[in-house]
């Protein structure tokens, strides 16, 4: 709950309405953050909550959300894009077998200020991503075709 009390107020700062479709989405972001879920998820579980949220509400809720650097959003080239509560300093870890993203905690990897003075560079957003097979798929008897090492 205080994750949802912080995204609440991070809304009311950046000026924006407490919707009952956008506090329906924000609920399954945080109920399925673990999952990393995609729009079509979140739409389907908000459904749950909120009779008569469109596809289009939910995606347009996210960009927003993204925008305002309340949620991430993890865009890849092979698989829908995914969302996460967690904006703090973290590794990805995704598995390339069932797509599951599961979040690895660390201390800062590399200070932002350090890279400024140094660079001149301004960084304004990170991420990290590990691929690879979780232990469910890398403990699978592999199939004709298969292309895990």
């Amino acid at each position: 709950m205080l994750v949802k009390k912080l995204i609440l107020q991070k809304l009311r700062e950046k000026g924006l309405k407490i919707t009952p479709q956008r506090l329906a989405i924000i609920e399954v972001l945080m109920e399925k953050n673990d999952d990393h879920p995609g729009a079509g998820a979140i739409y389907r579980e908000a459904q749950k909550k909120r009779k008569g949220i469109s596809l289009s509400t939910v995606y347009s809720t996210l960009g927003e959300l993204s925008r305002q650097g309340i949620v991430k959003t993890l865009q890849f080239d092979q698989m829908e894009n995914r969302y996460e509560g967690n904006v703090g300093e973290h590794i990805n870890l995704i598995c390339k077998g069932c797509g599951k993203i599961v979040d690895y905690e660390t201390p800062l990897l590399i200070d932002p200020a350090k890279i400024a003075k140094k660079t001149g560079f301004r960084m304004l957003d990170s991420r990290l991503e590990y691929y690879g097979y979780c232990r469910e798929c890398a403990n699978r008897p592999k199939q004709k075709g298969d292309k895990r090492q």
